[in-house]
């Protein structure tokens, strides 16, 4: 961590550096949601296809419904990011049933998400419904965000549980 902070601070003594224009705060937010994404995509390939069905408790989703949960929940958050209208939550957790059709639904709502996360930050300041509050654009961006990495938690624990190693905590990362 040290490390970081030491380049970041030397980067930014940089005149390169100090003269580029600050990143947008969609283009911040579309790099934290691109992490987590690619730790979920990671973890559903390398999750073996019978241990889909695990379930960490009997109170809570197996492995896959989680999986295609997100996937939902992502297509409907950048929906309405767009000004689109979303899908229902569970769309996708109503009908993908195998590792092969979850997968393919996440990197579908990743790739929905990408037009998404490419708005402009005039764009994304845009008043949209969220549950039932107005909210802006990029609020839907974030709490999309939010809600990946609250599930990628879960997701660390179902791989921990089946003695694997989480996307995040591999070696070289």
């Amino acid at each position: 961590m040290l490390t970081r902070v030491v380049v970041a601070l030397s980067l930014a003594a940089t005149p390169a550096f100090a003269q580029a224009p600050p990143p947008s705060a969609t283009s911040q937010a579309r790099d934290l949601w691109r992490d987590v994404t690619s730790y979920l995509v990671e973890a559903a390939n390398d999750m073996p296809e019978n241990l889909y069905s695990f379930r960490a408790t009997p109170e809570v989703r197996t492995f896959g419904e989680l999986i295609a949960h997100v996937a939902g929940a992502q297509k409907m958050f950048c929906a309405v990011a767009l000004a689109e209208k979303p899908p229902a939550e569970s769309a996708v957790e109503q009908v993908a049933k195998t590792k092969a059709s979850i997968v393919s639904a996440l990197k579908e709502s990743n790739a929905y998400c990408e037009r998404a996360y490419a708005q402009t930050d005039a764009a994304t300041s845009g008043m949209v419904d969220v549950f039932g509050q107005r909210r802006t654009r990029l609020y839907a961006l974030l709490i999309n965000a939010m809600h990946d990495n609250e599930h990628y938690g879960n997701v660390v624990t179902y791989l921990r549980i089946n003695k694997m190693v989480p996307p995040s905590s591999k070696p070289g990362r």
